[in-house]
């Protein structure tokens, strides 16, 4: 059984298509006020209803990360669209990693990687910034990779999400703790009926 571990490359950054967004750009994410207040809003409704990051939030969140995200069920598609194509000559040049067929394969701003023959082979791909997105391996399949930015808008968002949950339930503890005392109050008879 031979071993390979050589690797060969298509790197694709630094073109003049306008029509492809940098990650660069993508990256510009901010946690506005506004989207501060609708995670507030869902951490308290959350926390009313005893559910630690309901589906509404992780629907936002979801959809927050998204900004950010390289498109990689459209790397994905090609990728599946030219295996199911049956062109066995695309495959041959995808093994050799021709430098041309991976950078229509993967499309810019993203470069690729094919590493290895045979079983052992994978394909790694890359934004501009060098992260690695996506992996494929022939065994386990495709692997997604997170960057840095979309750790990022999880950590921030989950963050905000966390804090503003802790104090609605510490506000609500409070209520029920208060409510609780009356109750024990009223059901001993330690009030003045002439007050």
């Amino acid at each position: 059984m031979e071993i390979s571990n050589n690797y060969s490359t298509a790197k694709v950054w630094n073109t003049s298509n306008k029509n492809v967004s940098k990650s660069s750009e993508k990256n510009k994410w901010k946690l506005t006020d506004s989207l501060k207040e609708k995670i507030v809003d869902l951490a308290k409704k959350d926390a009313q209803d005893n559910v630690y990051m309901g589906n509404a939030f992780m629907n936002l969140r979801k959809a927050e990360v998204s900004k950010v995200a390289p498109d990689r069920a459209a790397l994905i598609g090609k990728f599946s669209q030219s295996m199911n194509s049956g062109n066995m000559s695309a495959m041959k040049e995808v093994e050799e990693a021709d430098k041309k067929w991976l950078c229509m394969l993967f499309g810019i701003p993203y470069g690729a990687k094919y590493q290895g023959t045979g079983t052992g082979s994978a394909i790694h791909v890359y934004n501009e910034d060098g992260e690695e997105v996506l992996t494929y391996t022939g065994g386990v399949g495709w692997q997604e990779k997170e960057t840095k930015a979309e750790s990022q808008v999880h950590s921030a968002l989950k963050m905000t999400y966390y804090e503003a949950f802790s104090e609605a339930r510490k506000a609500l503890n409070s209520e029920e703790k208060a409510g609780s005392i009356n109750e024990d109050i009223i059901s001993q008879g330690n009030f003045d009926m002439k007050a």
